[in-house]
């Protein structure tokens, strides 16, 4: 596990860009200055997007725990479903709609789902 490094996000992040350009959805910009550094922002609607890897986030489907060094990883990840929860809640209380979405709701008809949500929002 001392190998895994995050990278940006950058796979997850462009899987998501296709889905907005094949469904026209505009008007997002990528990575602007807001609390919790949301991955796309709709500022004309307030709608703050974020992308959460499975391992990183805690998906409650796919999460696994390391084997090695347990009790540092179970700190390090619930840490950052922690600070999930405050950015999310902040951005709500500053008047911000909030997204977040898995990485493995970017494929199939998941991603369809999302669509519908991000348009919910954006219509």
């Amino acid at each position: 596990m001392s190998r895994v490094r995050g990278r940006g996000n950058k796979a997850t992040e462009g899987v998501l860009v296709k889905i907005f350009r094949g469904n026209h959805i505009t008007g997002w910009r990528r990575h602007l200055k807001l609390f919790g550094n949301p991955d796309f922002v709709f500022r004309k609607h307030r709608l703050a997007i974020f992308v959460d890897g499975c391992f990183w986030h805690g998906c409650p489907k796919h999460a696994s725990q390391p084997v090695t060094n347990r009790a540092f990883w179970e700190k390090k990840l619930l840490r950052n479903k922690d600070r999930d929860r405050l950015v999310t809640r902040t951005l709500k209380k500053q008047g911000w709609h909030v997204i977040r979405i898995w990485q493995h709701e970017l494929t199939g008809k998941s991603a369809d789902r999302c669509v519908s949500r991000i348009r919910q929002v954006l219509d």
